[in-house]
């Protein structure tokens, strides 16, 4: 058994390919969860990676976007045919500002989808610089710690530093299987990674046993992966936002299933008609090892990235280089959008094929909008063009984190008006998404290689030169991440909460998760969202 070969002198442990690696999940999850000891340094990322996730999810749900308002009703309406419960009990939890006990499934695909509507909270690339073998360049996000708090709304044992735990935990599973297994190369969605993190981390949570993690797992694998269709098209659907939450609880599904007796496939990553081994076929072997932290500061946490505003995080570099050309030449205070005679962006695969894709270049939806890099651009330099409370700011300051907080893309850059805004779409003509080849390609997922050149029609050439970890980046050391991202919450908080102290106190609490108890755990989530008369996207 794995739990026999872990010594607490180990930091790391290593689930070998030849061995059942499902099992051995459920082990490690809950020797984790035992004995595990992330650093300070660890627990804090995730606390910011989760904080940031909350106001996504409770800003979206103010905005009254689709998915996640479905969703939040259907539970609703769940929790009233079966009674809603009082009290704390199993089976149950709670959705975002509301009081209401849910069946926990429901609660869990409501939540999680609200904080993916925006497509703005962490992102992972899956590349370890320590091991060439764990460098298959997954995507994900920080999606999936309604789960944990799920969990500690059934199980009173379960105080705020066990949850910030359970995080860590979670972000590690699914941050290493980034590392080793490629599903995007397949046309399968990067959910499936934190779907199975999930049925660990909620497994060793409530006490299920190896054997019903395991079995979960195979379920999960066998029963429910998602391809990449729900990405794919000119105009994207609520599909594309709410893929983690639909797997999630399906995932969940499938492990209180496995907890009440129902037994799912075995082995599952030395499966040979399982997606693992069908697309990367061995003699009989997992495709790969999994290596996973127990103590200390390497956990996968460490190596995920922050999005500063509400973009896709291929284009990072993009902006990046965009706001250090305002910067540096102050250009949008000189020369009008007419000025402008090209806008040139050169980048890596995968940005150019997923977000350069022409079919994004005209978009109509806010989702297919977030995913165009043209859009994004367009829409950040045209607020540096027409805003006169930034001009005046860019006389007084040579900070970059201070152009940063103030040309922040908010939801309403992506509302059903601005995606019309015409300054917008003058820009997104002129602009060109160029593949940098090898050159680029070869510098990631180590890093966003971008660079952004802006030929003017009096003939000057404004060129941001190669941009690799732009702000937000967890290789950056230049930016000022606290204070951005405390420019993000208060934005996404002012949107969710109107009354400024609840909005302290909500946030307090985030900020502290791992000094209280689990009675405020089960109200974490608890507040008055402030909702909009209509949907942003009306």
């Amino acid at each position: 058994m794995l739990t026999q070969t872990i010594s607490r002198a180990f930091s790391q442990v290593v689930l070998k390919a030849n061995k059942n690696q499902a099992r051995e999940l459920g082990e490690y999850a809950i020797e984790f969860m035992k004995n595990g000891n992330p650093s300070v340094k660890v627990t804090e990322r995730c606390k910011l990676f989760h904080t940031d996730s909350v106001f996504c999810g409770l800003s979206a749900l103010a905005l009254r976007t689709n998915a996640p308002t479905v969703l939040a009703q259907e539970a609703k309406q769940l929790a009233s045919k079966q009674g809603a419960a009082t009290k704390p009990k199993p089976g149950f939890a709670k959705l975002f500002g509301s009081n209401l006990w849910v069946p926990v499934t429901n609660a869990i695909v409501a939540n999680s989808a609200a904080v993916r509507e925006w497509d703005s909270n962490g992102t992972v690339f899956g590349y370890d610089a320590s091991s060439a073998a764990r460098r298959a360049g997954e995507f994900g996000h920080n999606d999936y710690y309604p789960v944990i708090i799920a969990a500690a709304q059934q199980n009173e044992s379960i105080d705020g530093r066990q949850a910030l735990k359970a995080m860590v935990l979670s972000d590690e599973i699914r941050g290493r299987l980034a590392e080793v297994f490629s599903l995007k190369t397949y046309k399968i969605d990067h959910v499936v990674h934190g779907a199975i993190a999930s049925i660990c981390t909620y497994g060793a949570l409530l006490g299920a046993t190896p054997a019903q993690i395991e079995s979960a797992i195979g379920m999960f694998v066998a029963h429910h992966i998602p391809f990449r269709a729900i990405r794919a098209g000119h105009q994207l659907s609520d599909s594309k936002g709410a893929s983690a939450a639909i797997s999630t609880e399906a995932a969940i599904k499938c492990l209180q299933r496995s907890m009440n007796g129902f037994i799912g496939p075995a082995d599952i990553f030395r499966n040979p008609e399982a997606i693992f081994r069908l697309f990367q076929k061995t003699n009989g072997d997992s495709p790969f090892d999994i290596t996973l932290s127990l103590k200390g500061d390497d956990f996968a946490v460490m190596g995920m990235h922050f999005k500063l505003g509400l973009y896709e995080h291929q284009s990072a570099g993009a902006l990046e280089g965009l706001q250090k050309l305002i910067l540096d030449t102050k250009f949008v205070q000189n020369y009008s959008i007419d000025s402008i005679q090209k806008i040139k962006v050169t980048a890596y695969e995968p940005a150019f094929g997923i977000i350069g894709d022409p079919a994004k270049r005209d978009p109509h939806t806010r989702q297919s909008a977030d995913h165009s890099m043209v859009y994004i651009l367009g829409t950040m330099l045209r607020k540096a063009f027409t805003d006169e409370s930034f001009h005046q700011l860019l006389t007084q300051t040579k900070d970059l984190n201070e152009i940063w907080k103030a040309l922040f893309l908010s939801p309403y850059d992506y509302s059903h008006a601005a995606v019309r805004n015409k300054d917008t779409r003058k820009l997104m003509a002129l602009t060109e998404f160029e593949h940098g080849g090898k050159e680029y390609d070869d510098k990631y997922p180590e890093g966003i290689p971008t660079r952004v050149q802006i030929l003017l029609k009096d003939g000057k050439n404004l060129d941001s030169q190669f941009v690799m970890f732009p702000s937000g980046h967890a290789r950056n050391t230049t930016c000022d991440l606290n204070g951005i991202l405390e420019n993000k919450f208060q934005q996404l908080g002012k949107i969710a909460i109107k009354d400024r102290d609840e909005f302290s106190d909500f946030y307090k609490q985030l900020k502290n998760i791992d000094f209280i108890r689990n009675k405020e755990l089960q109200s974490i989530y608890r507040c008055e969202i402030n909702y909009a008369s209509k949907s942003i996207d009306e």
